[in-house]
């Protein structure tokens, strides 16, 4: 008996399949329009990104073709492409035939339960193993997988301990706040010996202690400034557990402006919420904000520290049993994302556990959300934030887009602060996210100062010379630029290695998670290192790092 391998198609081949079995049996007829695409993801039961590649194959082969701002139409099979057709086809017409019980042409064959191959695993020694009897389990898939966490309190611990629990490959943990006593009742990654430590670099550490396959990376640091867009960019998933309307919009806007899906989680008390946000499909998190908490969000005010500082105010009280449930509802969202499994983008799930009532609601798409942009293709530079200066990015822009070209930053600069009682003035040169509502006042006569903002650098500003770190350009950032026409996205990707490695804590946890021995450093010590690393140099108990 000859044994064939098993074939297992991908979700995007079976969906291409069915369209061209509907070619083949005329009815799609050649010339009309495909339905849209929202319709197509509905009818199938699967993500934009599948179909789009489903879509993608089919134009390759020659059965459709894309018409730009009108759709996509089907082409005619001819001899050329039959036999690719039929072979692409193929399961998809022995489904249908089946379901109208239909006999079959050609030989009878044995059908195969699942398209994924049968695995036996070892559950003596894998600990992944049961995961493999889950049929849509892909886990080459989840090892690969990049996840984002914003926010390591009661909710992202959770989160956190799911993600590295199910054996998601690579986890970057991103927080700003350090733990204080009060985190310990609803915080299951948190220690007593933690006290004063950062949010991000324990729970970095407790993730891999739990599972030490996975990979983790944390940075200490506000989102909205601290971490490049470059970074977004190269997550499949990105998972808020926030706790102010701020950092949710600006999560929202970055992930919206490179593509990429994030699951957001709110909790009070016994009351939680979760919901998927996809760009392009539903709506988005800003266009659930009210009018109100728009004016509330808007970054032009009168006294733009003090409006900042309202916003940021209001911790609410949790519980650790709503924590878990919305962290394990946000963690399954991301799984299901990361399998190309159906999820429910522009929706939002609420649960209330006074009652254990569960519900979801659609949200209505805002026409004018202003949101609702994405980056287009990103050139790729091989420059530092540390090291370019504004000058040197807007040089390559008018190269590019002529001498009027403008640089146009992601929020606020604040420029200077002048007091008109002292008649003072204090440059600043710092996003407006990092200048506090107490800096605002005037350190002689303590009157509140008059800020000065901009967003946009033109060319003529006396401060070209500032390294865009300086200014608050994080690291692997994506600049834009634009003239009265259009618009380019540049990439600092000089910074990938540093700001993209999940590499912390590879080779011990105790580091995370104990306080550091005191090192003695004596004379004269020499260490030498490898091409690719910095060399230590130790003269006169001096340190020196040199390339």
């Amino acid at each position: 008996m000859k044994i064939q391998p098993i074939v297992h198609k991908t979700l995007a081949e079976a969906v291409a399949g069915k369209l061209t079995a509907s070619l083949l049996d005329g009815s799609l007829q050649p010339g009309t329009q495909l339905p849209p695409e929202r319709e197509l993801i509905t009818r199938f039961g699967i993500s934009r990104t599948t179909l789009r590649e489903a879509l993608k194959t089919l134009e390759k082969d020659g059965f459709v073709e894309a018409r730009k701002n009108v759709g996509w139409f089907a082409r005619r099979i001819d001899e050329s492409n039959m036999t690719q057709a039929r072979e692409m086809s193929g399961p998809a017409r022995q489904a249908e035939r089946s379901a109208r019980s239909e006999p079959p042409t050609g030989p009878i064959r044995l059908p195969i339960a699942s398209e994924k191959p049968i695995h036996i695993p070892n559950l003596q020694k894998d600990r992944f193993g049961t995961f493999d009897f889950i049929s849509w389990w892909d886990r080459e898939k989840v090892q690969n997988a990049k996840v984002m966490v914003v926010g390591a309190g009661a909710l992202g611990n959770e989160v956190i301990k799911n993600l590295a629990l199910m054996g998601i490959g690579n986890i970057f943990i991103v927080d700003f706040d350090k733990i204080e006593m009060a985190n310990l009742s609803r915080s299951v990654l948190f220690r007593e010996t933690d006290n004063n430590r950062s949010k991000a670099e324990i729970a970095a550490a407790r993730a891999k202690s739990v599972n030490p396959n996975v990979h983790v990376q944390y940075l200490n640091g506000d989102i909205m400034t601290k971490l490049g867009l470059g970074v977004f960019r190269r997550m499949d998933v990105v998972i808020g557990c926030l706790d102010n309307r701020e950092a949710r919009l600006a999560v929202n806007r970055f992930c919206y402006w490179i593509n990429k899906p994030w699951v957001d989680g709110a909790i009070q008390e016994l009351l939680g919420l979760v919901r998927v946000f996809v760009p392009g499909q539903g709506a988005c998190y800003e266009c659930t904000l009210t009018e109100q908490a728009l004016r509330d969000l808007s970054l032009r005010y009168s006294c733009p520290l003090l409006a900042r500082q309202n916003i940021l105010l209001g911790k609410v009280p949790t519980t650790p049993t709503i924590a878990s449930i919305i962290g394990a509802m946000q963690s399954q969202e991301a799984l299901k994302l990361i399998n190309n499994m159906p999820v429910e983008p522009g929706k939002v799930t609420h649960f209330n556990g006074m009652v254990n009532e569960m519900h979801t609601t659609a949200y209505s798409p805002r026409e004018d959300c202003a949101s609702h942009w994405t980056y287009g293709d990103v050139t790729e530079l091989p420059a530092r934030a540390e090291r370019t200066t504004l000058d040197d990015i807007l040089r390559i822009a008018c190269a590019d887009l002529g001498l009027n070209a403008v640089i146009e930053l992601d929020q606020e600069l604040v420029t200077r602060l002048e007091c008109s009682t002292c008649h003072t003035v204090e440059e600043i040169l710092r996003p407006l996210s990092e200048v506090t509502f107490d800096a605002g006042r005037c350190p002689i006569c303590g009157e509140l100062r008059e800020t000065f903002l901009t967003h946009v650098i033109t060319g003529e500003e006396p401060y070209l010379h500032r390294t865009l770190a300086s200014v608050g350009v994080p690291p692997l950032h994506i600049i834009r630029a634009h003239n009265d026409e259009e618009y380019r996205f540049y990439e600092l990707t000089g910074d990938l290695m540093d700001a993209l490695h999940f590499r912390d804590y590879e080779s011990t946890i105790k580091l995370a998670v104990e306080k550091p021995a005191r090192i003695r450093i004596k004379d004269k010590i020499h260490v030498n290192a490898t091409k690719e690393t910095p060399v230590l140099k130790v003269r006169s108990s001096r340190i020196r790092l040199r390339d």
